[in-house]
């Protein structure tokens, strides 16, 4: 028996869809990329934003309508969210699983095929979720590693808590022995990924206090992260630890010093400030910086001290837009925090009102025209900001991860040259399909995709670095 899957949503969802997949491969089904051949088609939904529901459930009637008499099954977080109103409203699926239970894939997959059990490997034991040899849906050489599910933030806009529930980190030694799984398969990337890293550890409890005469109390750690990459850091080999998603209250500080120290640890930090007003910020229960004063100067000082102890650091943000009581002021705070912050990357997107989170009931809403004007408007502002972040680089050796070889179709005969090759890869900041590239020039006809290579940064190019090996 055949699956096709087609996959939505972030990057965890990602590391999902290859648990799933995992776990189909292990009981006898066969990973297929032609769903003409496929006995069951698999679509991972996102159930974060209204544009990621609609996406999926449109994907959802477009592979019924394609093939009507094929098994569709709906798994991932929009079949988490809403378990119960889906199966009613989404018909063209067969089936729903939601992301709580990946091993569940298997038994929704022999149900709604009809598969008997004795025509499937039986017996076989539970793969763990994160397991370093499940199939990967990155780019060559790269690996997402999923420290933590769910959240423990409460923003007040997001759904994530209602989709994946509170956080819940993994063991250290869990996560090194998948990183040293996937290093042995040859990946030199690893993208250390959940919803906050820099919470990563905090759902852990020490040890039950006794107070004066009261009952034991348990109380919760700090921030574990320091201590999951010390532990990675004592792996041998040459790699590159990439990290992603900081909450840029739950920043610690502590891990600059391993990645002063650990060049592995790429100067490059994902830390997602959504604005700079404190009343929004407030509003967004982005807590303690919105609580403790002024939250631009906060997040200003917080950029200073990275950037002073990694001279070469890349930051990369989200802003949102037309958040409820967003004003011309507030906007205008966010424009100032822009300007002087100096990010390298910035992804904007107006806000979404999601039932069920503490921002859907808020009144003073912004319509949706001028929220996606504010939106334009930060994007346009970003460009020159970016190409002069991205200038600082030129001349730089540096190492470049090899992803992809142009095509001769793919070169304009103004720019083909007989003794050279264009490649495309990323060099260390640049994260995985969501920044600029680095455009590889080489006389060698051979580069190894998935492998790191020294090169010089000799130019510009809009976003992209062009390099030469």
């Amino acid at each position: 028996m055949k699956y096709f899957l087609d996959p939505f949503g972030c990057v965890k969802n990602q590391v999902d869809a290859e648990n799933m997949m995992a776990h189909l491969n292990r009981a006898g089904w066969e990973n297929t990329t032609d769903a003409d051949s496929a006995d069951l088609i698999i679509v991972n939904t996102c159930g974060f934003i209204e544009s990621a529901k609609k996406e999926s459930i449109n994907a959802v009637i477009d592979w019924r309508r394609q093939y009507p008499k094929k098994k569709i099954l709906a798994a991932g977080c929009l079949s988490q969210r809403y378990a119960k109103e889906l199966p009613e409203l989404l018909t063209e699926a067969d089936a729903f699983i939601g992301a709580q239970d990946l091993s569940k894939i298997v038994q929704a997959a022999n149900k709604v095929t009809a598969v008997s059990p004795n025509s499937t490997v039986k017996s076989q034991p539970a793969i763990h979720n994160s397991t370093g040899e499940r199939p990967l849906l990155s780019l060559p050489g790269s690996a997402y590693v999923k420290i933590s599910e769910g959240c423990d933030n409460r923003c007040s806009y997001c759904a994530i808590p209602l989709i994946r529930g509170g956080l819940v980190s993994r063991t250290i030694p869990d996560i090194t022995e998948e990183c040293r799984a996937l290093l042995k398969r040859g990946i030199v990337e690893l993208n250390i990924i959940g919803q906050d890293i820099g919470a990563y550890g905090t759902d852990f409890e020490k040890e039950t206090a006794r107070g004066h005469g009261s009952a034991e109390k348990k109380l919760k750690e700090k921030s574990k992260l320091q201590e999951l990459l010390n532990a990675i850091s004592e792996i041998d080999g040459e790699f590159w630890v990439r990290l992603l998603y900081i909450h840029p209250d739950h920043f610690p500080l502590e891990i600059l010093d391993i990645m002063v120290r650990d060049k592995r640890f790429l100067p490059y930090f994902d830390i997602p400030f959504q604005h700079a007003s404190t009343k929004i910020l407030t509003a967004m229960n982005r807590n303690k910086t919105a609580m403790r004063g002024n939250a631009v100067n906060k997040y200003l000082a917080l950029l200073e001290n990275i950037r002073f102890r990694l001279p070469d650091a890349v930051i990369r943000s989200t802003f949102m837009l037309g958040f409820p009581g967003e004003t011309e002021e507030d906007f205008a705070e966010l424009l100032d925090f822009q300007k002087k912050a100096k990010l390298d990357w910035l992804g904007c997107f107006a806000f979404s009102r999601e039932e069920g989170t503490a921002a859907y009931p808020m009144k003073e809403r912004v319509p949706a025209r001028t929220a996606n004007l504010r939106k334009l408007k930060i994007e346009e502002l970003q460009i020159p900001i970016t190409e002069k972040n991205m200038d600082r680089f030129t001349g730089y050796n540096l190492d470049v991860l090899i992803e992809e070889q142009f095509t001769s179709e793919s070169v304009d005969d103004d720019n083909s040259d007989s003794t050279e090759n264009l490649w495309l890869g990323r060099l260390f900041c640049h994260a995985p399909e969501i920044d600029g590239a680095a455009v590889i020039v080489s006389s060698e006809k051979n580069l190894r995709i998935g492998t790191l290579t020294k090169c010089k940064v000799t130019a510009r190019r809009g976003f992209d670095l062009e390099v030469r090996v």
